[in-house]
């Protein structure tokens, strides 16, 4: 409106000089505390990060630069050496030095993208611990949920377009919906240019500038272009970072789309991979963080992906999968990428040296020429590795819809790893939920987790429904509930609720609201968020009309039996599913009851969380209840959270979503049951502080609700009491005069109707008998119940004693009556003032005296009446927030002021009558002054009880309130009013400002209050309703109207006169100003005036229906509990009160109309029917949403955007399917060719024909090769598997690496000409023996004891769990090292049959008496290890002995001691069931698997 316009405006102008003086306080604040960051920041990294220099120039070929790479006039001075100390070979570890770093701060790129970020230039021995804190601590990153290490082609590639976008958006999705980190190379080239380019396109589609992606460039310092701007000794804040791509030659330039750079530094120039070490150690680092600050063993995945890439990148993704990072593979992104995904699908036997060959040179075109035979061995022993690992290699295909998206392979790429990780079962899923609920995507968990064979428990969940529920993960929790996650079971203790409140957000307005209340009860324990203190903030937040929600301490609480989570898709009513509802029945009043369903719903209320709350309310029994109280909550916390305006206004819009939420849920009730939906307004509801839907909707002003039709109808019949509702209005009047019309049936009441209901069921039921010939079996319902009657209606009709209590104790005739006394009132008042104030009271007046008397004893009646238990001063407040209750003192109070001044004068009259005639003159005077003044004030008491008579005919207003078409009217008056009163400020402002101007130029010095009163106000607000001023026009002046000097009191004094006694004003300057104010006064602000009436008229119209009948429950409540007598004969009533309250003690009957206590089955039978009515509601929403004509066009564009994308899709596909078949065809024609080669080369040998040197051996013909399998001669060919451990690359305990061996060249038979294997502890033995599974890659003794066979001997000693034999179990060994189970035993000698690390782990004892038994064990394996330590000259062979021993040996007791004792020592020996879940190795779960088959068990 415009008054409030007003005050925005004018104020805002005021205040913006404020405004800008706090604006440079909060700049130069902020400026002070960014400086003292900086500052800070600076100082820790020259603390904690070197950066490495070069500390011994030598020169290098060319002249004037040192072997590491720097000219020489950039090296120190004490760095350059004499000539003589020049023959020294410069060496990295002894000739660099590392320094404090002078590079760090914010850099800063020009153009579009991410315009900054921060770097910091760092040693490449830094610890990864060093540089995690300074992401998460100092540059404030949040810890990741997920790590995506992003390797490739260094160099600029092609990636088609459909591959490239799909790349781009998979991973920025991944990105922003897991809250990971992406770490590339950082420099603008290859996958690291691609990778930002697709962050630069997703802060432009979403119009931000800050990089809302983490993405950490991890770069080489010595490659980088341009790089002097970042060198700062105290950093650069920003440094401008220019991206010359144009001029970097050999170098590199920065990315300016990553966020953050680690740039490393090893004191050499122009050598790239310097950065390859650092970031694996940070990768592997982070990778041991726990996930989301948890101790829940799960840590922070991490994933590579691969794009294109070289040597470098093979070598880089191999340790990769050897450190069991799962790696993603983009096929047709080009070379090792393209490699790698041909032969991913291929068994290793097939992927052999030619066929690496082939793809080498198919992929790598020009580059195949530079690689060696050696480096095509190593490549296709890296490779056969990799299939091995096929749980952690995962191949995007562009060309398939396994996948999906991008996105979809990473995620589960890392869950097909997970699960391969080792553990298995439960914990392996639980592991994979956990993960999925850390990235928030639900549609991975739906796919991959919750799938028909995974049948999970309610505890199971719990963990994941914690963290979701803290997340705000609210399609989680959805999920959650619809796999069958209890919250019973979730809620069960209190801690749990309890640390759901204590882990709020720290932005949470009710945390802080907490915070103080437990800061006003601070004690000497510990500050601890308890449900007391939950409960007292809610109730404050609901109103102090409710009773606690959650018990106090030492009373007892009960959950419901059954579970009170509900299946999102069941459509089951929840009377079936529930078969108690918390706190119902009228023995409710001990213990207290909580609902889990609604704790969590308050939950998320309180922190405005509208998507979780919206699930819980979905799932609430008491629905309307809910809605209505968490509009009430929203509310008061949106009217205290002052602050925070955007958070008040989203509070505000919540509350009114749910109090639409409530209109339809009722809606659906009134329109299918009214009298059901009319007993849910008035049921006390047990979960809500035993409060009621009506009370709750008119203590949270929800205006809509209180407007609808129900609502009213229910109120209507408050407000006619036991009468009926369609009684016409003239016969209600006529029976309040002729009341024996009441005895006749003139009146109906609402006692016949229940009757007359009563008696048609009577007669359907006989009507069923007669027709059926039986007598009908069917449950009778109970007697129809009105909830607005006092009584139970009985069969009896209403006698007249109790027509006529019922006539004279509705709230309408109530109401009829006291407007009928109160009109008397005024017209004896009248009266009094106009015709009968006499100075001794007449009888009228003492009339009045008493009529009044018992107005006050009813204000006082009304004060003190509260069927809720306030205290006084509460109930103070509340009286007061009615204007109409104002009116009332206010009239009250003036009458007693006019009654005191009127009754002076009858108190001075009997005085006067003892005073003797004969008193002196003196006391004769005083007397008569006195009688003077006691004249006086008994006139100014008339005048009082004039004006007060105006009060009281305005209080008149309030009774025409419930009036349907005054009671609108009225409103729009009180809002006018307001208006005015704002109105009038802006007026008086004109008004004096002319009034003052023309006072001082017409008058000189007028000393007289009234007269200057008079010619500075009265007279120029008199002119805006058309008094015009006859003494500012000279024409008009008549000097006999006024005094000269201002003796005279009667007259005005005269303006300024002349010589000729003519007025010496200016006239045409007061004439000016009176058009000016006239102007503005008469034209502006009157119209002004008649647009805010006009604009509140409009504004209040359309809501004045709604506000009505709003503001007619309070009357209707007021009448209600209203005495039935009106004034004065209501102090009859309130006689009988004050005698039964104080004089009786006895308390007063409760008005049971607006709460009803409801027994245990009518409040399941009623709650599950409002469950019904809620689904129903529900349903009918969502078809409008899906009906709605945006939502629908929202769906045709997602739908037509999919036939896009699938129409290019299969247009970028037309010509790849096509030269896939042409290539199929042709590698047919291949393989048919081959088969006739070999068969020409059978049949020659067969006419022995020999051939000087062998056939050369045919090479797959690929991918698409038809199935060997399926012919007899690939099946005799078929090679056996060979040994793989014994052949990593990588040798344990040592810095070696084996010569790689293909799974081809592994058998002695076959030639390996280049094969030259490394020597690792010969000892200068004759290496005679070969290892009889082929080679290793290695020659030597290695870590083994000796050349040759290692004998050692395994044990499987087994027991059965029980007498009956249910579970076998088997004695293991945790190895600390390999983290794995593994059998006892160890290396023996060829005179001991049990090795020494027996004794050492059973002790002495146990050792002897199995050594005994070895003799009646039973062999199970004996042959070949596998062993990671295995070389051509040693090896491991073992001998695998089962020992069963029985329950009634004594070795058995003495084994289960020492099991227990072991728990706390370096090796732990435990029992486990014979499963293949155990954590073995493979060899030692074959061996298991004997030994069940050996006892008849099942693994």
């Amino acid at each position: 409106m415009l008054p409030r316009c007003e005050i925005k405006i004018h104020p805002d102008k005021i205040d913006s000089r404020l405004g800008s003086v706090k604006v440079q306080i909060r700049t130069g604040l902020s400026q002070l505390f960014s400086d003292i960051k900086k500052h800070y920041l600076a100082s820790w990294i020259k603390d904690n990060i070197q950066k490495e220099e070069c500390c011994f120039y030598v020169q290098g070929d060319r002249e004037g630069v040192c072997m590491c790479g720097y000219l020489k006039i950039h090296h120190v001075d004490d760095s350059i050496k004499p000539e003589s100390n020049q023959a020294v070979t410069w060496d990295r570890h002894n000739h660099v030095r590392q320094v404090p770093t002078d590079a760090f701060g914010d850099i800063s790129f020009g153009g579009l993208g991410q315009k900054t970020g921060k770097y910091v230039r760092v040693s490449s021995d830094t610890k990864p611990e060093v540089l995690y804190q300074l992401l998460t601590e100092h540059w404030k990153l949040p810890p990741p949920n997920l790590i995506i290490s992003v390797t490739g082609g260094a160099k600029n590639f092609y990636m088609k377009p459909q591959l490239k976008a799909q790349f781009r958006r998979g991973l920025i999705k991944v990105a922003q919906t897991t809250g990971a980190w992406i770490i590339t190379g950082g420099t603008h080239t290859g996958v690291m240019k691609h990778t930002g380019q697709a962050v630069r396109d997703y802060i432009l589609s979403n119009n931000s500038t800050e990089g809302q992606i983490v993405t950490i460039g991890i770069a080489t310092w010595g490659v980088i272009h341009n790089r002097k701007p970042l060198v700062h000794p105290q950093g650069r804040f920003p440094a401008y970072y220019s991206q010359d791509v144009q001029t970097q030659g050999h170098m590199s330039c920065l990315d300016n789309n990553h966020s953050h750079f680690l740039l490393v530094d090893d004191g050499t120039n122009g050598r790239y991979g310097v950065e390859i070490e650092l970031r694996s150690r940070l990768e592997r680092l982070i990778s041991q963080q726990p996930l989301g600050n948890k101790e829940s063993g799960v840590r922070i995945p991490v994933v590579c992906v691969v794009l294109e890439g070289g040597p470098g990148t093979l070598n880089t993704i191999y340790m990769a999968m050897l450190n069991g990072t799962p790696c993603v593979v983009l096929e047709g992104s080009g070379r090792l990428a393209d490699v790698i995904a041909h032969v991913a699908g291929f068994p290793v036997a097939k992927v052999t040296l030619s066929l690496i060959h082939q793809l080498l040179k198919r992929f790598f075109c020009q580059e195949y020429a530079s690689f060696t035979e050696l480096m095509v061995i190593e490549w296709t022993k890296k490779i056969q590795d990799m299939i091995q690992m096929s749980q952690l290699l995962t191949v995007f295909r562009i060309s398939e819809d396994d996948h999906g998206d991008v996105d979809v392979a990473i995620l589960q790429a890392l869950l097909k790893a997970n699960r391969s990780s080792g553990s298995e079962g439960r914990e392996s899923w639980e592991r994979q939920l956990e993960l999925a609920v850390a990235w928030n995507r639900v549609d991975i968990a739906k796919s991959d987790i919750f799938t028909e064979e995974s049948q999970w428990k309610s505890s199971d969940l719990h963990e994941a429904m914690f963290s979701a529920l803290l997340g705000n993960k609210h399609q989680f929790v959805r999920l959650f509930l619809e796999n069958g996650v209890c919250l019973r079971q979730f809620l069960q203790e209190d801690t749990t609720l309890c640390h759901l409140y204590t882990h709020l957000p720290t932005s949470c307005f009710f945390l802080r609201l907490l915070v103080k209340r437990i800061q006003t009860e601070r004690t000497a324990a510990p500050l601890n968020i308890s449900l007391r203190l939950v409960s007292d903030e809610i109730r404050h937040l609901l109103g102090s009309f409710t009773q606690p929600l959650y018990p106090l301490p030492g009373l007892a609480i009960s959950y419901l039996k059954e579970d009170v989570s509900v299946n999102l898709q069941s459509k089951v009513p929840l009377k079936q599913q529930f078969s108690s509802v918390p706190g119902l029945g009228p023995d409710r009043g001990g213990a207290s009851h909580r609902d889990p369903v609604r704790d969590l719903f308050l939950w998320a209320i309180l922190q405005n969380k509208k998507e979780l709350a919206e699930i819980a309310w979905e799932q609430c029994l008491d629905c309307m209840s809910a809605a209505l109280a968490a509009s009430k909550i929203l509310k008061k916390l949106a009217e205290e959270d002052e602050e925070e305006d955007d958070e008040a206004k989203e509070m505000r819009e919540l509350a009114n979503y749910y109090e639409r939420h409530a209109i339809g849920v009722f809606s659906e009730c009134h329109s299918c049951d009214e009298d059901r939906a009319r007993r849910m307004l008035i049921r006390s509801s047990p979960s809500w502080g035993h409060t009621t839907c009506l009370r709750l909707a008119l203590e949270a002003n929800d205006k809509s609700f209180i407007a609808h039709s129900g609502v009213q109808t229910l109120l209507t019949q408050i407000w006619c009491g036991e009468l009926a509702v369609d009684n016409p209005l003239w016969r209600v009047l006529l029976c309040m005069v002729f009341f024996p019309l009441t005895y006749i049936g003139f009146l109906r009441y609402r006692h016949d109707d229940c009757l007359q209901k009563e008696l048609e069921r009577s007669e359907e039921q006989i009507t069923v008998e007669s027709v059926t010939g039986c007598r009908a079996r069917i449950r009778r319902k109970s007697p129809v119940r009105d909830p607005l009657t006092r009584t139970p209606p009985g069969l009896k009709p209403l006698n007249c004693s109790m027509r006529l209590v019922s006539l004279f104790t509705s709230p309408q005739v109530k109401f009829y009556w006291n407007i009928v006394f109160y009109f008397g009132f005024l017209l004896l008042f009248s009266v009094v003032l106009m015709i009968d104030f006499q100075t001794t009271p007449s009888w009228r007046e003492c009339l009045l005296y008493v009529w009044i008397f018992s107005l006050v004893c009813e204000e006082i009646r009304q004060l003190f009446h509260d069927p809720d238990g306030f205290p006084f001063n509460k109930k103070a407040k509340m009286y007061i927030k009615d204007m109409w209750n104002i009116l009332d003192v206010l009239s009250i109070l003036l009458f007693i002021i006019g009654l005191v001044f009127r009754l002076a004068m009858s108190l001075v009259l009997s005085c006067r009558l003892t005073i003797s005639l004969v008193i002196c003159c003196r006391l004769t005077i005083s007397l008569v002054i006195y009688c003077r003044l006691t004249t006086s004030l008994f006139y100014a008491g008339k005048v009082i009880l004039c004006i007060d008579f105006i009060i009281f005919c305005l209080r008149l207003m309030a009774i025409f309130i419930v009036s349907k078409t005054l009671g609108p009217k009225i409103i729009i008056v009180k809002r006018m009013i307001l208006d005015m009163f704002f109105f009038l400020f802006l007026l008086s402002i004109w008004v004096l400002a002319f009034g003052v101007a023309k006072q001082g130029i017409l008058i000189n010095n007028e000393d007289r209050l009234n007269w200057i009163v008079r010619g500075a106000v009265y007279e120029p607000y008199l002119i805006i309703f058309g008094n015009m001023p006859s003494d500012i026009d000279t024409t008009q002046f008549d000097i006999s109207a006024c005094t000269v000097n201002g003796t005279d009191p009667l007259k005005p004094k005269c303006p300024v006169l002349n010589e000729d006694q003519r007025p010496a004003f200016p006239e045409w300057l007061t004439i000016i100003l009176l058009c000016v104010y006239l102007l503005f006064a008469n034209i502006l602000l009157l119209n002004l005036l008649i647009a805010i009436f006009n604009y509140t008229f409009q504004e209040v119209q359309d809501n004045t229906d709604n506000i009505w009948k709003f503001q007619r429950y309070e009357l209707i409540k007021e009448y209600y509990s209203r005495p039935a007598l009106p004034p004065p004969f209501i102090l009859l009533s309130h006689i009988y009160i004050f005698i039964r309250r104080l004089v009786l003690r006895k308390p007063l009957q409760g008005h049971q109309t607006f709460k009803e206590e409801l027994s245990k089955e009518e409040e399941e039978e009623l709650l599950s029917w409002e469950s019904f009515m809620k689904d129903n509601y529900l349903q009918s929403t969502r078809q409008q949403h899906s009906q709605d004509m945006d939502q629908r066009l929202s769906e045709t564009a997602d739908k037509v955007d999919i036939m896009t994308e699938m129409l290019q899709r299969e247009n970028n596909l037309n010509g790849t399917v096509a030269m896939g078949k042409r290539i199929t065809r042709l590698e047919d024609q291949v393989s048919q060719s081959a088969e006739a080669l070999q068969w020409i080369m059978d049949a020659l040998k067969s006419q022995g024909f020999n051939a000087i040197i062998d056939a050369p051996q045919l090479a797959s013909p690929g991918k698409h090769c038809k199935d060997e399998s399926a012919d007899p001669k690939t099946k005799e060919v078929e090679k056996k598997s060979y040994h793989v451990n014994a052949r990593r690359l990588v040798y344990p305990g040592s810095n070696i690496t084996r010569f790689p061996v293909p799974e081809e060249k592994v058998p002695w038979e076959v030639e390996f000409s280049l094969y030259s294997p490394p020597v690792l502890n010969e000892d200068g033995q004759v290496q005679s023996d070969r290892n009889p599974q082929g080679r290793t890659g290695m020659r030597g003794r290695g870590s083994l004891c000796c050349l040759g066979p290692n004998h050692i001997l395994e044990l499987v000693l087994t027991r059965w769990r029980d007498t009956e034999g249910s579970v076998l179990e088997f004695l293991s060994v945790w190895n600390r090292e390999e983290s794995l189970w593994e059998l006892p035993g160890g290396l023996v000698q060829s005179d001991e049959p049990l090795s020494d690390r027996l004794q050492s782990i059973f002790g002495q004892r146990i050792y002897n008496r199995i050594k005994a038994k070895v003799v009646e064990g039973s062999k199970v394996y004996e042959g070949y290890v596998d062993d990671i330590r295995n070389t051509d000259s040693a090896w491991l062979e073992t001998t695998v002995l089962n020992i069963h021993l029985d329950r009634t040996d004594h070795q058995l007791a003495d084994i289960n001691r020492m099991t227990v004792s072991s728990l706390g020592c370096d090796e732990v020996v435990q029992w486990l069931e014979v499963n293949t879940s155990t954590r073995m190795s493979s060899y030692q779960k074959d061996s298991l698997r004997r030994v069940a088959e050996l006892h008849l068990w099942n693994m």
